[in-house]
């Protein structure tokens, strides 16, 4: 038998000790496919006298990252320490003093992977991230590895577990958002602070790495264009509803002829179709390529053992040298790779907008003359009485025919800059197709 591979698990959070636990509990299968007893040799954590429950001696936890990234013994260190620092200067430690990486930090490699992946080939070792975008669906290792043969042509997905699980069971309960959100964070869907995760930022940071596995080029995920759901109300639900949509956080890339078309916003997804009908705290992917056609991923997105799965599926790949062949050959992350060209690429779709106008003569008129004015088609209109219509005024719901994204965003703020609405008025996309204007 071959000596057993040493590992350095830095953070026992959720995810840490979920791996601790699975590497222990799973040891006799997970031999089988490493070809080698994988140890888990030292922890570090901040609080080392919390009892965590776990099959970890105490003399084997600790507060200092030296105690790993200074272990000869150690070959594989994983990283689930969050945020940028000290995760940042944990991460060149380890890679510094020669250990390969595998690490869940999405903001992470989103805010700083050139400089560490160059770091890493410079020093021998690899990283290994699979369980930093969508905990336990295997999408890195679809785009990097399975689908190389392919030129990716689009990306659409639902990256944050918990945006989906909030607008799932407002639906689902006609529960508003604030209600929904406190249930979340009860029920350990979402953190005592959410804003990463309600704001867009979460899916922002997924999709731009896997943007970069796609097609190849940098993508700063502060230049991707992101709405969060913190404004989706019941009413507008309910009308997505009436015209057989829901409304799910949607994070999307295109190729656009020589630019990313790229976004993460609330939108409309049919009722049936794949998207719509991921609910609670799942993630789902749709990929295209341009030999494999559409293929579509499920599974869930976050959770202590979805994602030590992908965890411990890394440190596997690792111990066996998968990662590092991969890592040598498919120049993820390079310091090299060209910038993206990141929009303002137009989209051809229908839009869904909502408008809470006075109730009198002449409104709907003033309002699609607007629409007409910047070549806007219209679809369909749903205005309902409101009881509250007095103060807020009463909902006026449009779906457009396919048309120019920009050209409906111009024409909204016109209709708005008009005063015939009362406050700010919603624009959501409908993904039937998301095409590129021709």
């Amino acid at each position: 038998m071959n000596e057993p591979v040493r590992v350095g698990v830095v953070g026992l959070g959720t995810v840490g000790s979920g791996v601790v636990r699975l590497l222990v509990d799973s040891a006799d299968h997970i031999t089988r496919h490493a070809g080698r007893k994988i140890v888990v040799e030292r922890a570090v954590c901040r609080d080392v006298e919390k009892d965590r429950g776990l099959p970890l001696a105490a003399d084997r936890i600790s507060s200092d990252i030296h105690d790993i990234s200074r272990d000869p013994s150690i070959s594989v260190a994983v990283l689930l320490v969050g945020g940028l620092e000290p995760a940042r200067s944990m991460m060149i430690d380890l890679l510094e003093h020669g250990k390969d990486v595998v690490t869940a930090n999405k903001a992470l490699l989103a805010e700083h992977g050139p400089e560490l992946f160059e770091l890493a080939r410079r020093k021998g070792r690899s990283i290994a991230f699979e369980p930093a975008v969508a905990g336990g669906i295997p999408i890195v290792a679809a785009i990097s590895e399975c689908l190389a043969a392919n030129r990716i042509e689009s990306i659409r997905g639902i990256l944050n577990g918990t945006s989906n699980f909030i607008l799932s069971t407002m639906e689902e309960d006609a529960a508003d958002y604030a209600e929904t959100l406190a249930r979340a964070q009860a029920e350990g869907y979402a953190e005592a602070d959410p804003a990463m995760d309600v704001d867009g930022t979460d899916a922002t940071q997924k999709l731009a790495i896997l943007a970069h596995l796609a097609f190849g080029v940098w993508v700063p995920w502060g230049d991707i264009p992101r709405t969060g759901i913190e404004e989706i109300d019941l009413d507008l639900i309910r009308f997505a509803g009436e015209l057989g949509y829901r409304i799910r956080l949607i994070a999307v890339a295109r190729r656009a002829d020589d630019r990313l078309a790229m976004r993460v916003a609330p939108a409309l997804v049919k009722i049936g179709t794949p998207l719509a009908e991921t609910h609670g705290a799942y993630n789902a992917v749709s990929i295209i390529g341009d030999a494999v056609g559409r293929m579509f991923f499920h599974g869930l997105g976050a959770g202590q053992m979805p994602t030590a799965s992908a965890v411990v599926a890394d440190i596997i790949d690792t111990v066996v040298g998968r990662t590092a062949i991969t890592f040598r050959t498919t120049g993820v992350l390079d310091a090299d790779s060209p910038a993206a060209r990141i929009g303002p690429a137009d989209i051809e779709e229908r839009s869904f907008l909502r408008f809470r106008v006075a109730d009198k003569p002449g409104v709907l008129a003033q309002i699609t003359g607007i629409l007409g004015e910047h070549g806007i088609s219209i679809a369909s209109v749903i205005q309902h009485d409101a009881a509250d219509a007095a103060e807020s005024g009463v909902p006026l719901v449009i779906m457009t025919h396919a048309c120019q994204s920009q050209a409906v965003q111009r024409a909204v703020a016109a209709i708005d800059a008009a005063g015939v609405t009362r406050g700010k008025s919603t624009c959501l996309s409908v993904l039937d197709d998301w095409t590129p204007a021709k």
